[in-house]
């Protein structure tokens, strides 16, 4: 054992109360041995009957078919989330909008992303009403497991648009061991040929299957050839995915104006686009410690810490990279619009 992983392990086993789940970075999380023994499975499973539990207290906030769709599928898609004159309004606000873009490039896609902070949910008082409304934070709070304000952006998917390998996205995968929320509010029509959102329904339960799964994967995870899987995203293949008895995933080939909410935990995966394309929503992402107990109590979801959370963020990203002792792959574009080159 080096000398250095001596000081490192006190601080990798208390990380297995949050939710660390690099096995390549954490020599406890990533032991082959501990999880032959079931570590891995044993956090997954306090995880999601946590989960779970929270999603009982918070079942209010979200209309019975909703709530059903959810706990079947793992997602809700909403066509026609607003009337049309409202959601004219909102796409011309949001499409027009210039600021500081964050641009990342995986593959041959740019991922682009614009804060929706404060100063933008001023100039953009269509979007501010939407994130206010009852029926959207419900369905972001039942989802997520927590009474959480979500961090939101305009997102720009921006495909075939660099010489490079294939999105890594394209490839169906769980973000992380336990529950957690994602949200795309689309502001433009998404074609079946054009990147659509895929998502294989069911896939949030922690089945007998799913579970006999994940220890297998956890074994090796440390030593994975794919980054994304040794880092804990797991990438399920088909094989894998016919192994753990789950069906045939859904493209969300839709209309704009329409909302999908999912448990990303579940298998999910960009789709594969036949030619350069591009497609914007509104984004949303929550994800809290998953061993909490409680469903609320968040001070960062407090009116105007929630909205200042993006930029902090970023800044310090920005400084850990100057400083050499961190890697920021979001990199400052200047200011855009959306749709811009």
């Amino acid at each position: 054992m080096k000398a250095a992983d001596i000081v490192k392990y006190p601080f990798w086993t208390l990380a297995l109360a949050t939710g660390a789940k690099s096995f390549r970075d954490n020599k406890v999380i990533g032991s082959p041995a501990l999880n032959r023994m079931g570590l891995h499975v044993g956090r997954i499973s306090l995880a999601h009957d946590l989960a779970w539990r929270r999603r009982r207290r918070l079942a209010g906030l979200v209309s019975p078919d909703d709530r059903a769709a959810f706990d079947r599928d793992g997602f809700v898609a909403k066509r026609n989330f607003l009337d049309p004159e409202t959601f004219a309004r909102l796409k011309e606000q949001t499409l027009n909008h210039r600021a500081t873009a964050r641009e990342m490039v995986q593959g041959d896609t740019i991922t682009r992303r614009i804060a929706i902070d404060g100063p933008a949910r001023r100039a953009l008082p269509e979007v501010d009403a939407l994130l206010r409304r009852k029926d959207w934070s419900g369905l972001m709070r039942y989802v997520g497991s927590y009474d959480q304000e979500p961090l939101y952006y305009v997102q720009t998917i921006l495909s075939h648009v660099a010489d490079a390998a294939p999105d890594p996205q394209t490839n169906f995968h769980a973000d992380t061991f336990h529950p957690s929320v994602k949200a795309w509010f689309f502001l433009t029509d998404v074609a079946e040929d054009e990147g659509p959102f895929c998502y294989v329904p069911g896939s949030h339960r922690l089945t007998p299957e799913r579970i006999a799964w994940e220890r297998e994967m956890s074994i090796g995870a440390a030593e994975h050839s794919d980054r994304y899987s040794a880092r804990g995203s797991f990438r399920a293949s088909a094989a894998d995915l016919e192994r753990m008895k789950l069906p045939k995933s859904v493209a969300f080939a839709v209309p704009a104006n329409t909302l999908v909410v999912g448990d990303t935990v579940g298998f999910h995966a960009r789709g594969f686009s036949a030619r350069p394309s591009r497609r914007v929503e509104i984004w949303a992402y929550g994800r809290r410690n998953p061993f909490l107990p409680w469903a609320g109590f968040d001070p960062l979801s407090l009116p105007g810490i929630a909205e200042a959370r993006i930029p902090l963020m970023w800044k310090a990203l920005d400084k850990a990279q100057a400083l050499g002792v961190g890697r920021n792959s979001w990199v400052d574009k200047g200011e855009k619009r959306p749709l811009d080159d």
